[in-house]
């Protein structure tokens, strides 16, 4: 906590709410945007768009369904339903953990690869025309070493 914050229950200070309300605010129309634009432009939403990523990030396209859960910050039966969604589309598929069968992996397919290639450049635009844009590199650097101070390894 910063010094001279207020301190436990009492109203937010004008400079705590607008950090938070900022915080807030940006991502949730920055969400709304890549989420329209994604859509819009490969008929995929922005939820599945990062499944696809991490998937396309990990070494042989697969992540243990829990794994994968916890990257892209959904639950596990969010994140089933999400993989059932993206399997019947043939973007992924499963299989089974070979050392304990009870876990499952996610396994991007050549499909899912190609869709997520194409949807990388439009995701870089619209974060990149919407948010980057309006700083320098050194502010970038600080924002993700601010943002790894609430949750380290959340600006890597």
């Amino acid at each position: 906590m910063n010094v001279g914050a207020p301190t436990g229950h009492a109203e937010l200070g004008e400079a705590e709410l607008g950090a938070w309300r900022g915080l807030v605010r940006i991502h949730a129309a920055l969400a709304r945007e890549l989420d329209a634009e994604l859509e819009a432009r490969h008929g995929l939403p922005l939820s599945s768009y990062e499944v696809l990523r991490c998937l396309s990030k990990a070494p042989g396209g697969r992540l243990r369904m829990a794994e994968l859960a916890e990257h892209v910050l959904l639950s596990r039966s969010g994140m089933t339903r999400l993989i059932d969604r993206l399997e019947r589309e043939g973007m992924v598929s499963r299989s089974t953990c070979d050392k304990d069968g009870r876990g499952c992996y996610a396994v991007l397919t050549d499909q899912g690869r190609e869709v997520v290639e194409q949807a990388r450049s439009t995701h870089i635009a619209v974060v990149r025309d919407g948010f980057l844009r309006h700083f320098s590199e050194d502010e970038m650097r600080a924002l993700a070493r601010l943002w790894d101070r609430v949750l380290p390894s959340a600006g890597s």
